[in-house]
């Protein structure tokens, strides 16, 4: 149930409650939604001046949503601060008052920008409960790299930070792949990650997991700098956008992941080899 997307789990005319995926906190409290909608691509502005032969009529026009509305993008959802106590200034961070962590940022004085990777919702009838951090950042992350390739056709990705630093390059090869584990090996259940759980999530005595096969290559500290620059300018990839501290979790649960495959097949063409479950 890790695997989910926003557009088929948000419905209409229901009450939500977001939750700090972290710790727990409760950000938005019983949100109705008249709209669920999703955010044309990043070009679509360009794209207008294609379409119509007169001056773009929406040149001035932001798509900002109503306190009725959702909207939602690649990695994250826009939300209406509506009739809450407080204003809060466009370009800046929103902090989880209890654990400190980032859970997006301000887009105008009205509308939060929320990564899909830091809130996690639930129907106010249901109560939260917690997800392990590293199942949850690489289900979610698989998951845009599938509703993208699909869409998009897009297979090369950058996932960048909220400074606007390349943190990892990101090459999907499978996004059917299916990793099954022999009933009685304990060998992947041997590998943690640093957040203190096992990369792939508890799904019983089937020992079966959804996945995605992707090539990366790290880019902190100026590594592979010329790669991550000619990816850059190349229209075929897509860049995907966290905070920067969950870019450094993902770039540990990758080669945490990579090191617990034959070494054999940790490596391709210069690319580190990892599978991601979701």
């Amino acid at each position: 149930d890790l695997c989910f997307t926003l557009r088929e789990s948000l419905k209409t005319q229901k009450n939500y409650i977001f939750y700090c995926q972290s710790c727990g906190d409760i950000i938005v409290k019983d949100r109705k939604f008249l709209r669920v909608l999703p955010l044309p691509s990043e070009n679509w502005s360009a794209l207008v001046e294609e379409w119509c032969c007169h001056p773009n009529p929406f040149a001035r026009s932001t798509l900002h949503p109503q306190h009725d509305d959702c909207f939602l993008g690649d990695t994250f959802f826009l939300l209406n601060t509506g009739n809450e106590s407080y204003k809060t200034k466009e370009n800046t961070r929103v902090i989880c008052k209890r654990c400190k962590r980032m859970l997006g940022e301000t887009v105008s004085s009205d509308t939060i920008k929320y990564y899909v990777t830091e809130v996690i919702f639930r129907p106010s009838e249901e109560s939260f409960s917690t997800t392990p951090r590293s199942q949850f950042v690489q289900s979610m992350v698989a998951q845009c790299l599938v509703e993208l390739s699909s869409t998009k056709s897009t297979f090369r990705f950058t996932i960048e930070g909220d400074d606007g630093k390349t943190y990892i390059l990101i090459w999907l090869l499978n996004s059917d792949t299916l990793l099954v584990e022999s009933l009685g090996s304990s060998s992947s259940h041997s590998v943690l990650t640093l957040f203190g759980d096992i990369f792939m999530p508890n799904c019983g005595p089937v020992g079966t997991w959804n996945a995605v096969k992707v090539l990366y290559q790290p880019c902190v500290k100026s590594r592979n700098k010329d790669l991550a620059d000619a990816w850059e300018n190349d229209i075929g990839v897509h860049s995907l956008k966290f905070p920067s501290e969950t870019c450094l979790e993902l770039l540990l649960i990758l080669g945490l992941s990579t090191t617990s495959l034959p070494p054999s097949l940790r490596c391709m063409n210069s690319f580190q080899v990892r599978n991601s479950c979701y």
